[in-house]
């Protein structure tokens, strides 16, 4: 009985040891991503790992699947298949859903029609594809929203599962925490009669300047024009107006054009943000620099120089427009 025993114990020794080995030795498959579709069992996917030889042997995997409690658990998704693995590896990446994270950018200044453009790429479902910007509002669940400016720019990351609609559910849902907690926290006596005309005035802002240290000057400046009832003139809510009628340069009949956006011929904010503000223009609107500026002018070096008055802007202009800067 103690030899029959003692040969019980053994083998199940050796047995438990072969598992190990089964269980933690590197495979060295290529390395690639594997994709685990939805309501696949243990077995069919162990089936198929064994067919492109990332494991030896089914039942082995099956066993060590059962004895870790995970024989029905599995995740959905896409998985990366390190080169080299292990079939213990193999198992929590399907069992915890591990699944491969794939990238998505919305830049600040970016329309509205770029943001499409980005959201039609690898292992994210196209589910807006000819649809309006008025149907691709409702379907995230806000139809009376213009879709301009109304989403936060950075880099989302999604699974293979992930739709265009719930990326723009997540950039929408922070776009507006962050406005509405830079509107509750504003400064006081703005001429901006809603968080909608925050949004529009940092799309401006953010149209008009990449410097950390110009973003609140410039909002400044367009408070004051505000203030005093002037057109803001802004070339960038000009060239949204024009949309595919602009051809890289701004002429006088270009800020002649009828548009609800030529912000030379309407006085006040344009009707909807023209871009994607980033947080610190979003900042800057409403905490905009007290100055007495009134205008400013591109120097080509990447900034700008204000003035408090239309002849020193003339200036200006003479000296950075039609000159070149010094």
């Amino acid at each position: 009985m103690r030899r029959f025993l003692s040969g019980v114990i053994a083998a199940g020794l050796v047995a438990a040891a072969m598992l190990f080995a089964y269980a933690w030795w590197p495979r060295h498959p290529a390395p690639h991503t594997y994709h685990l579709p939805v309501g696949t069992t243990m077995r069919a996917f162990a089936q198929d790992l064994k067919r492109q030889h990332v494991i030896g042997a089914v039942d082995p995997f099956l066993v060590l699947a059962h004895l870790a409690g995970e024989s029905d658990a599995l995740q959905a998704g896409d998985y990366r298949l390190d080169n080299p693995t292990n079939v213990w590896d193999i198992l929590q990446q399907v069992v915890w859903g591990r699944v491969v994270q794939y990238p998505v950018t919305l830049v600040p200044g970016w329309t509205f029609q770029q943001v499409r453009q980005a959201l039609h790429c690898p292992h994210l479902q196209d589910n807006i594809a000819g649809l309006s910007d008025h149907a691709i509002m409702a379907r995230i669940g806000h139809p009376h929203t213009s879709a301009q400016g109304a989403f936060f720019p950075d880099t989302y990351f999604y699974t293979s599962s992930a739709t265009a609609t719930s990326i723009l559910r997540r950039a929408y849902r922070r776009m507006h925490a962050l406005l509405a907690a830079d509107w509750r926290g504003r400064a006081a006596d703005l001429p901006l009669s809603s968080p909608k005309q925050a949004l529009i005035l940092a799309s401006l802002v953010e149209r008009e300047t990449a410097k950390d240290g110009e973003r609140r000057k410039i909002a400044g400046v367009f408070i004051n024009r505000l203030r005093l009832h002037m057109p803001l003139q802004t070339d960038p809510t000009v060239i949204f107006g024009l949309g595919p009628h602009y051809h890289g340069v701004l002429t006088a009949s270009d800020l002649a054009f009828k548009s609800p956006y030529n912000t030379y011929l309407h006085i006040g904010l344009p009707p909807t943000p023209i871009a994607l503000p980033g947080a610190p223009a979003l900042y800057a609107a409403m905490h905009p620099l007290k100055t007495r500026a009134l205008y400013f002018v591109a120097t080509g070096l990447g900034g700008h120089v204000f003035s408090k008055t239309l002849q020193q802007q003339d200036r200006e202009i003479i000296k950075y427009e039609l000159h070149g800067h010094p």
